[in-house]
Parts: structure tokens; C-alpha cells; sequence
């Protein structure tokens, strides 16, 4: 004969505490969370500046992770292909697009900031393979970081030429 278990009427015994394991796990979790997002955005912050920012800041920048964009001068590039020896002195140019296209354009800009001998200039070194565009009246965009005697030491660097790019505009996209 097969016997069958008769309920008794017993409710289960919930175990108190169950709910607070959750939520002190819960927030061990978005405590985590926010511990890396901090930690992540403090070691990749960098100040994004143009040369005239950066020169009025004077030593409080110094060594510190920056980025900045200038105009390359032609005359001064300089490059040692035994040694990846890349040296060459950027003008500044403003930074607000507003102002750039107020002024005729980022081709317009960088000509001007190249021929305009008060524009604030900085001399930079960078220890790598010449990139292809690197000529004059460039845009260079560099992270890396400034030493005490204003030299700036480039880590990365990024070229943009806007006279190749300026006559690629979709026809469609023009007014």
C-alpha cells in the first residue's frame, strides 16, 4: 500500500535576515560599480587645452597628463629617422568652433596661426614613426605632458589636414 503525506497544517519557517543578505549584497555591488567607474575616469581625465590655455597655466600643469591642439610650423619640423625623433613647434589655435568658422574655417585658422608671429607657440618632441601628414599649417592633436622648461613630450600624436578633407563634403550635405 503506498501511504501519502498528509499536510499538518505546519506553515513553512521563513528565515528572517533573507532579505537583508540581498540588499547588503546589493550595495556591495553598486558600491563596487561606482569604486571602478571613479577609478577608471581619475586614471583617463586629461585637460584638453590650446597652447595659449596651457602657456597661461604656466607650471601648475606641469607633468601632467594633457591633450592639446595646434598648428604645425613647417620650418620647424625636424626628423631623425635612426633615432623615431620627431621634432617640430605647433601655434595655437582657438579651440570654440564658433570662432573657427567665424573666422573661415579650420584651413583658414591654421594658416593664420602658422603666419601670425604673436600666436602663442610651443615646441614639441615625440619619439615615433613620422606620420604621413605631418607638414606645415597642420593640426596636430597630442596627448602627453609639458616639462619645466616648456617642452612639450608627446605620447600620441594625431595629424588633420583640412585641405584634404575639405573638398569631400556629400553635395547633398551642402545648402
Amino acid at each position: 500500500m503506498a501511504q501519502t503525506a498528509v499536510s499538518s497544517g505546519v506553515t513553512p519557517v521563513v528565515k528572517k535576515g533573507g532579505r537583508a543578505k540581498f540588499l547588503i549584497g546589493g550595495l556591495l555591488i553598486v558600491a563596487a560599480i561606482v569604486y571602478l567607474i571613479a577609478t577608471s575616469t581619475q586614471s583617463t581625465a586629461q585637460y584638453f587645452l590650446t597652447i595659449q590655455e596651457l602657456k597661461d597655466r604656466g607650471s601648475s600643469l606641469v607633468s601632467q597628463d594633457v591633450r592639446v591642439s595646434g598648428a604645425v610650423v613647417a620650418e620647424s619640423i625636424q626628423y631623425d629617422a635612426q633615432k623615431l625623433e620627431l621634432r617640430f613647434t605647433v601655434a595655437s589655435v582657438p579651440a570654440d568652433q564658433k570662432e573657427i568658422d567665424a573666422q573661415g574655417g579650420l584651413a583658414a585658422v591654421l594658416n593664420a596661426a602658422v603666419n601670425d608671429p604673436n600666436a602663442a607657440r610651443m615646441d614639441v618632441i615625440y619619439n615615433g614613426v613620422k606620420p604621413d601628414l605631418m607638414k606645415g599649417e597642420a593640426q596636430a592633436i597630442m596627448d602627453g605632458h609639458v616639462d619645466e622648461n616648456g617642452l612639450f613630450h608627446a605620447d600620441t600624436l594625431l595629424m588633420k589636414c583640412p585641405t584634404r578633407y575639405e573638398g569631400a563634403v556629400p553635395s547633398q550635405a551642402a545648402p
